[in-house]
């Protein structure tokens, strides 16, 4: 479901990906049932493209990942949550506008 610059994020890489990174990275949990997470890939893949090489992009299914998704408490998809030295930076609930990320990520960077 996702592009070539989205990493594809599991309870098994979760730590070496996300925590351990030196660059932020932005997280859409996902499952592919949900209407409201299949309109905003789009956008991920968009952010994955324009933030390449500056912030890490990847998507964790939280039907079949489900530690990383208890582990962050998720409780509605999509949720997106903006990483940064192993830390939640901020934390998105639903269709959120790409502007709205944009923002976010270049404070980040």
């Amino acid at each position: 479901m996702a592009s070539e610059q989205v990493l594809e994020l599991t309870d098994d890489n979760f730590d070496a990906e996300v925590m351990d990174s030196d660059v932020p990275v932005l997280v859409d949990f996902w499952a592919e049932w949900c209407m409201p997470c299949r309109m905003l890939a789009p956008t991920i893949d968009e952010l994955a493209s324009d933030f390449s090489g500056r912030v890490k992009v990847g998507k964790v299914d939280t039907d079949s990942n489900r530690e990383v998704a208890s582990r962050f408490e998720i409780s509605s998809i999509p949720t997106i949550i903006l990483f940064k030295g192993g830390q939640v930076v901020r934390k998105f609930v639903g269709v959120t506008p790409k502007q709205t990320f944009a923002d976010e990520l270049e404070k980040a960077v």
